[in-house]
């Protein structure tokens, strides 16, 4: 499929070109990509009119982790084009700013004969409809014409489109009411860049202005002031922001080899090898390192096993190199871990027990040195492959809070058909997880898959 085409460099054999192709990111995906260069003789739009000078193909990974990429073209048999080269390169377009106000009120408009207002704010900008639609809302503050509202962050695209001077209104509004019927306070019309002017020590001063009453009462002055304390704008910096800013993703893979997986020499064992060469592990590993590949730049990986006696003594070991040489576990990429893990099987016996924090912890060590830079130069993704029930979970869990405080994120893919609860658990999605002595994750770093959900994908 045809992406797009730049335009035609006339008479030039180093030619820049001003076109720029705009294609959708997504990290999960093995986005692939061909550049190929003709020359242009005829004014056809049929590639076959003209020369083919060369191509190069890569993952669209590959060029935004490498921020600029330089290849040499190749001919459709491989072979090198002669001497042409291709430069490309990537930068992000979207809008990632988000503004932070701190807002208050003084003197608002008494509402209520027995009482004070209950103040809220609500911020519009304008619609492709002409109409103003509702982008953000303050909370309540009860029983008072002087509020102050906790700061609150909001992207720049949602609120003016990232357009600096684009009008917005900021409507005062009191005694909420689910159904929409708040009553009014007034309002008043600004900008972004007016907001902007506000200052810690010299805050900004809006009038609220009531229509109605402006147009009945000839000494009208106005409905009270709103206050803008400071107004910052920032960047929420997202993936892509790190990875083109250099951040390698280091990415360690860890695989259960515990006796509940069966042995691996019968057909009903999770890790019997198929005519086929796979099984669910193989795949699990091939699933995820063929995307993370793409942001490592010397794509060597360590791989780790856990629950196996190793030779020649036999003694269970839950963090051992699967290629069996510990000063160096790193496997020449995806392709590098599934020669190793094949060749391991046969030299390991399947034990127990099923021990998660010991390959935690030793990701952790790495991820922990990495703080010690400057730069957010390093990212640690651990992919713990098992088909169990975790033995250490006070352990894991410690292991993972801890663990939330440092550059590292756990993939967890559950195989065989297992009650995988615990796993649940660990994924923090619906709630905070604590470690046995009650201290809580600083942030969600475990993703658990079960791999049977996408058996047939």
């Amino acid at each position: 499929l045809q992406l797009d085409r730049t335009e035609t460099a006339v008479n030039n054999l180093n030619p820049a070109f001003a076109k720029k192709f705009i294609i959708d990111y997504h990290f999960e995906e093995v986005q692939k990509l061909k550049f190929a260069l003709f020359d242009q003789d005829k004014s056809s739009t049929q590639l076959y009119e003209h020369d083919f000078l060369g191509e190069f193909s890569c993952t669209l990974g590959t060029i935004v982790s490498s921020k600029k990429i330089t290849r040499t073209l190749l001919l459709g048999n491989g072979k090198p084009a002669g001497k042409g080269m291709i430069t490309i390169a990537a930068q992000e377009l979207s809008d990632n700013r988000v503004i932070t106000l701190s807002m208050a009120g003084r003197k608002l408009d008494k509402k209520d004969l027995f009482g004070k207002s209950d103040p809220f704010l609500e911020f519009y900008k304008p619609g492709d409809d002409g109409k103003w639609m509702l982008v953000h809302r303050t909370e309540v503050i009860k029983y008072t014409l002087d509020p102050v509202w906790k700061p609150f962050t909001v992207p720049l695209v949602s609120l003016c489109d990232g357009e600096m001077e684009k009008m917005i209104k900021v409507v005062v509004c009191y005694d909420y009411d689910s159904d929409g019927g708040h009553d009014f306070i007034g309002e008043f019309q600004t900008s972004v860049a007016r907001l902007c002017e506000a200052q810690d020590a010299s805050p900004l001063e809006l009038e609220c202005i009531n229509p109605k009453k402006q147009k009945k009462k000839k000494n009208y002055k106005n409905s009270g002031i709103i206050i803008v304390k400071s107004c910052k704008i920032t960047r929420d910096f997202s993936f892509l922001d790190y990875i083109l800013g250099g951040c390698q993703l280091m990415f360690t893979v860890g695989i259960d080899f515990t006796a509940s997986n069966g042995n691996p020499q019968e057909p009903s064992s999770l890790h019997y090898i198929n005519p086929l060469g796979t099984n669910e592990y193989l795949s699990a590993i091939w699933a995820v390192g063929q995307i993370i590949q793409d942001y490592d730049s010397d794509k060597m990986f360590p791989a780790l096993g856990f629950g196996a006696q190793l030779p020649p003594d036999w003694k269970v070991s839950h963090e051992f190199a699967i290629n069996f040489n510990p000063r160096n576990p790193f496997c020449s990429g995806v392709e590098g871990i599934v020669q190793a893990y094949s060749a391991c099987l046969p030299h390991i016996r399947f034990y127990g027990p099923t021990n998660f924090s010991p390959i935690i912890n030793h990701v952790a060590r790495f991820a922990a040195q990495a703080t010690q830079q400057e730069t957010a130069s390093q990212y640690f993704i651990l992919l713990i492959i098992t088909d169990g029930v975790i033995s250490d979970m006070d352990e894991t869990r410690h292991a993972v809070v801890q663990a939330s405080k440092l550059p590292m994120s756990i993939i967890i893919v559950g195989v065989g058909n297992a009650d995988f609860a615990a796993m649940e658990f660990l994924d923090g999605d619906s709630r905070v997880l604590r470690s046995h002595t009650g201290e809580e994750a600083v942030r969600d770093i475990v993703q658990f898959v079960p791999f049977r959900n996408f058996r047939n994908v």
